[in-house]
């Protein structure tokens, strides 16, 4: 049984951890709603652009001109995953739902017999996967030392992998990440990059009119469809940081909670067990006075 003065010291102990988790789910507060606006700010324009894309992708369909990153190799033998996760820990199951999406689609597609490569985005997917698919891995880029995402560190996520396409590394690639839907809620997604899945239903409908694209549709999409992987790519570290801070704040407020929690019994049982060696004590001076 602990002593008085290890429940005090435990009690101490837990009321510091509480300061911190509080401190910390604070801060996450205050990231939430910049991030969240920044996610929220890049879906038109990512939706946008899409639309387009499936516009222009609904009229070179079938074509032998048409890019290789809208048809594909022609072969899905060889899947590059994309795996987008946060830089630091301590935001409940974000990372790790991210990272065992990721696992199970990469243990599907081996147990088909396709190869699979891992290019891990941030430090917390490269821990999570290195142990059972470290072996997978040709790829790994964090973001540590940057206090906000740009376009440009996306940019250079999206030239890398169109790189790696252009030398025939792999015939599908796919980007995992976690959609921001709400504090508690963060649905980890999985979304095709390479060759391009656009779902050519929802381009405008022009009502029969005839149009003429300059120049021409193919050179187009030459220039929009590696634009759009670095803007599918962005989206998606954007859509993580809000979800990151979301998941951090939540957990941290559990975290200060229970906390909370276990101060109240640590308490109760610190104040019982003091009772009770006053209560020894006093049975020990009235035993003792009535012996005299």
């Amino acid at each position: 049984m602990p002593s008085l003065k290890d429940l005090r010291n435990r009690i101490a102990s837990v009321k510091a951890t509480r300061k911190i988790t509080k401190a910390m789910q604070m801060v996450a507060a205050a990231k939430l709603r910049r991030a969240q606006e920044a996610a929220v700010s890049a879906r038109p324009y990512a939706t946008r652009m899409a639309t387009m894309m499936g516009n222009l992708a609904s009229a070179v369909a079938g074509r032998d001109g048409a890019p290789k990153l809208l048809a594909g190799t022609g072969s899905d033998q060889v899947h590059l995953l994309i795996v987008a996760t946060a830089e630091r820990g301590l935001c409940g199951g974000f990372n790790t739902s991210i990272a065992r999406l990721a696992r199970e689609h990469a243990d599907r597609l081996v147990a088909e017999g396709k190869t699979v490569k891992i290019f891990t985005v941030g430090k917390k997917g490269n821990d999570a996967l290195k142990r059972l698919h470290g072996k997978y891995f040709v790829e790994a880029v964090d973001f540590r030392g940057l206090k906000a995402i740009a376009f440009e560190n996306a940019d250079e996520v999206g030239k890398k992998v169109i790189s790696m396409f252009e030398a025939g590394e792999f015939d599908v690639a796919t980007l995992f990440f976690s959609e921001f839907k709400s504090v508690i809620q963060q649905v980890p997604t999985a979304l095709q990059l390479i060759p391009a899945k656009i779902d050519a239903s929802k381009a405008p409908d022009l009502g029969g009119a005839v149009y003429e694209v300059e120049p021409e549709e193919e050179v187009i999409l030459a220039d929009l469809l590696p634009r759009n992987i670095s803007v599918q790519v962005f989206r998606a570290l954007l859509e993580n940081a809000a979800s990151e801070q979301g998941a951090r704040m939540s957990a941290m407020d559990n975290a200060t909670r229970n906390a909370g929690d276990m101060i109240n019994k640590l308490s109760i049982r610190y104040n019982r067990q003091r009772q009770a060696q006053i209560t020894k004590e006093l049975i020990e001076i009235i035993s003792g006075a009535e012996a005299l």
